[in-house]
Parts: structure tokens; sequence; C-alpha cells
């Protein structure tokens, strides 16, 4: 990871939760205690951090760099719904669906409920949201919330609990939004906690989907979920840079535009 970046998204962990031990640090971005240190001198000197024993906190608390669900889902709407409508149309009747917490997914559970013809249907999601946008399915849909700890901004449920119902399943495919999808740093999550839960649906799944508008490509958000060669598909709008859209192609990444 480039040091400028592993600094950025260090800075955003403190934002987010106010206060990080170095050894913390450390093992988040998988670095020595020295680099840590190091990094957070140079945050200071900019005044972007203060240090404190064992550890360093955002200069200035600040708002949280995650926007709310309801912010989001305003944000490039009518080309979440494209995307969604090009994800809905990859299930068939009787399959197993997870979904992630996310504005998109939310647009694809409401395109998976407007195919009337989808039967037999089983879906396990952590996102509120995303649960009721399924109700209406019901009982042509079956809809499992994983539990866990419920996370307010993007109405989640996390660890801890969170993921325990993902260890005993394995799902056709897997839906998940994200922050940012990059050539080098892959697929990234503005918050951990969101992360880990969607690393854990990478791996209960045997086709894997990420739904991005076209504003998250070229984007690198703090938390890692997976590397591009760990995802089959990734849907994006019309509107998505042909220059990167070559490059991500170039590093093996299928892509599907939504129109």
């Amino acid at each position: 990871m480039p040091t400028e970046v592993r600094r950025e998204r260090m800075l955003t962990l403190l934002t987010e939760q106010e206060f990080a031990r170095v050894a913390e640090l450390a093992e988040v971005f998988g670095v020595s205690t020295v680099t840590v240190r190091g990094d957070l001198d140079v945050l200071e000197e900019q005044g972007r951090v203060r240090r404190v024993r064992g550890g360093a906190m955002a200069a200035v608390p600040t708002p949280s760099a995650e926007p709310s669900f309801e912010l989001s889902l305003g944000t490039a709407a009518v080309e979440k719904a494209l995307i969604a409508k090009t994800a809905a149309r990859l299930v068939t009747s009787g399959e197993s669906v997870l979904m992630g917490a996310g504005t998109t997914t939310a647009h694809v559970a409401r395109e998976l409920v407007a195919r009337t013809e989808l039967t037999e249907i089983t879906v396990f999601t952590n996102g509120l949201r995303t649960a009721l946008e399924l109700e209406p399915a019901l009982p042509r849909f079956s809809v499992i919330v994983t539990g866990g700890s419920l996370r307010r901004a993007q109405h989640s449920l996390v660890d801890p609990l969170g993921g325990k119902i993902l260890e005993g399943i394995r799902a056709s495919t897997v839906f998940l939004g994200c922050g940012g999808v990059h050539p080098e740093a892959g697929i990234t999550n503005v918050n951990l906690p969101d992360a880990e839960m969607k690393q854990r649906m990478l791996r209960a799944a045997t086709r894997r989907v990420v739904v991005a508008d076209s504003a998250k490509l070229g984007a690198i958000e703090m938390a890692p979920i997976c590397a591009l060669s760990e995802i089959d598909l990734l849907i994006t709008g019309e509107s998505a840079d042909p220059d990167l859209l070559a490059v991500l192609r170039d590093r093996g990444l299928e892509i599907r535009i939504a129109s």
C-alpha cells in the first residue's frame, strides 16, 4: 500500500473511532509499530492528529467520513436503479442470495421483488433496509437477517455475532456494494465493521458480484474488502471512465455496464 494512501486511511480510522493504539494500527495496516509511529509523526506535523500515550486521536473532532444511508440513497439514484436491474436479472428461481447492507444493494432488493416470476428465493442479508425492501416478496422469498450489532449509519448488522450465521451457509450469489474499486487497492469500504461482514459474505458465496456506481471507480476507502481477483463480476454505470474500465479489465475483472 502506498505510504500516502496508508496515512489517509489511518486518519479516516482515527476520525471514525476517535482513538487508536499504535499496536492496533500496525495490525490493521500490516506494518511495524515503527512505521506507524513515523506515519503519526507526519500526520501530527500536518496538524491532522494528536499523539497521546500509546496511540493517537484525530486532532479536531469532525463528522464521520461515512455518509448516512439516507444521504447516499439520493446520490446517483438513476444509475443505481439501472445497476440494480442488471444485477437482478442474474438471479433465477430456487437460488440462495447474500446481500450486503447499502443503498445500491437495497435497489437490487427492490428489483428482485419486482420480478414476480421469481419463486423459492432465499436471501440472507445484514442490511435492515435491504430486508424491508424484500418484505413485499414474502412468501415467494424467504428473508433471513444475520443478526449482530446494529450500526446506525448504514442500518447494518455487524460483529459481535454478526457473522455467525454466514459460517454455516453456501449461497449461489452475493451482491455487495462498496466505497471504492481501484486497480491496485481492489475493493474497499468506508468503515471496518461492514467491510469485515462483506469479507465473510464473499467466503460464503459461489458467485461474487460487486454493484458500484461510476463515482466509486478509482476511489480508495479506508477498509479493504478484497482484491479484484476475488470478484467474478462488477456491474457499474455508463458514466464510468473508459480508460479506468480498460485498466480494470486488464487486471482480469469482468465488467458489465448497466444501461
